[in-house]
């Protein structure tokens, strides 16, 4: 039924995108592969948010050659400062600062626009040969010989692995019959970029705040995108606000060491939840990214999350492919969600427990918290450790989060 090394992939975002680059590189084009998503329709880019890519992330990347298109926009973090205050206090002390470069001359992460970085690897996939497809991936029959899977458009593909790339509303995963388990957190991320009169100097900055944490994170030029934690309620009330009361609860918790801050585009709020796949993977079909997890963004691991995922299942498929097995075969597969699954489901409880110890009003937590950060700020190992895990390279590292090429 299936013709060996044909693989779709469900879902054309960063994970997707970053997947069949990988795997056309890995494999050489006598593969085929196809991503399908009805985003591939729009193009140029329009999406208005920013994400920091840490620096395992930016070498995959650079392997996959699309980080040269971007660099020259992205804006190194060269320095990260942590306070824990109130909303109405007059200073915020720092308790964390830390700087420096996770190799010489690697700063430990970058901003990057995403509609920049999607274009990128648009026009890299292109050039590869990847076949995009501005459809969905409808239905699908998987057997022990391999997946028949039937586009939105009517075509047929007869493949062996199929790669559920669509998000955390994944239809993949749900005709799958995989279950999930987590949790609302009753809070909403409000996303804004915003201008301001003074130089960041590349410093980026997150304030805890008894709501959650306020996250200023630099752009190219003098701008920063805002990742700001609200009570679900207290969020949807804030960006229904008219320009200048909106502006006014900008200025009180951005503060005015940037000067004069104003926003440049309208804030959105998406709603925080956490979840993990109760499997990540099926017959015949692999999840990663938000289609597997979702964590919150208080540690700004979400998408690192899913390009670890896409390194990890690429090195498995083409170590597969160089043994002669069967690319979608259940022990490839498995490999694949040995490595990935305790290390997302440790991620999951380190934000969580952060979650928990910084949004609240609890003075005794405030008290202990702080103590921790002091620790933290004043042991260089513990600090170094802190870098390395914000950067992406601890652990069980895929080579090409190490820069390396498959």
């Amino acid at each position: 039924m299936s013709v060996q090394g044909h693989i779709v992939i469900g879902g054309g975002a960063f994970a997707g995108l970053a997947l069949a680059l990988a795997l056309r590189q890995g494999l050489g084009p006598e593969i085929a592969v196809i991503v399908a998503d009805p985003a591939l329709s729009s193009r140029p880019s329009r999406d208005p948010r920013a994400t920091a890519i840490v620096a395992a992330c930016r070498r995959l990347f650079e392997v996959l050659g699309a980080w040269d298109d971007v660099k020259a926009e992205a804006q190194p973090i060269l320095d990260m400062v942590v306070t824990d205050s109130k909303l109405e206090d007059a200073t915020r002390p720092t308790f964390l600062n830390f700087a420096g470069d996770v190799a010489p001359g690697e700063p430990f992460a970058h901003m990057v626009e995403n509609r920049r970085l999607i274009d990128a690897l648009v026009v890299r996939a292109e050039a590869a040969g990847i076949d995009l497809r501005a459809t969905t991936v409808a239905s699908y029959d998987a057997s022990a010989d391999g997946i028949d899977v039937t586009l939105g458009d009517g075509s047929k593909i007869a493949a062996s692995l199929l790669v559920a790339a669509d998000g955390a509303k994944s239809k993949l995963r749900e005709r799958a019959g995989i279950a999930t388990h987590g949790w609302d957190y009753d809070q909403s991320g409000i996303v804004v970029t915003v201008g301001h009169e003074r130089d960041h100097e590349g410093r980026a900055e997150e304030h805890f705040l008894p709501a959650g944490p306020f996250a200023i994170l630099p752009l190219t030029g003098r701008r920063s995108s805002l990742v700001w934690t609200e009570r679900r309620a207290e969020a949807a009330r804030i960006i229904g606000l008219g320009d200048e009361e909106f502006h006014g609860e900008l200025e009180q918790r951005f503060g005015l060491h940037l000067g004069e801050v104003k926003a440049l585009d309208k804030p959105r709020a998406f709603p925080l939840s956490y979840f993990v796949a109760r499997s990540f993977v099926a017959e015949r079909l692999a999840l990663v990214g938000d289609a597997a997890h979702v964590i919150h963004p208080i540690a700004g691991q979400g998408l690192n999350m899913g390009l670890k995922d896409v390194a990890a299942l690429a090195e498995v498929v083409v170590d597969a492919a160089r043994l002669g097995m069967d690319l979608g075969g259940a022990d490839v597969l498995e490999r694949y969600q040995r490595w990935r699954r305790f290390d997302t489901m440790a991620m999951g409880v380190a934000t969580n427990s952060l979650n928990f110890l910084f949004s609240n009003k609890s003075t005794l937590l405030r008290t202990v918290r702080d103590i921790g950060l002091g620790i933290v700020d004043r042991t260089p190992p513990l600090k170094n450790l802190f870098i390395r895990q914000a950067a992406g390279l601890t652990g069980e590292i895929p080579r090409l989060l190490k820069g390396e090429a498959l």
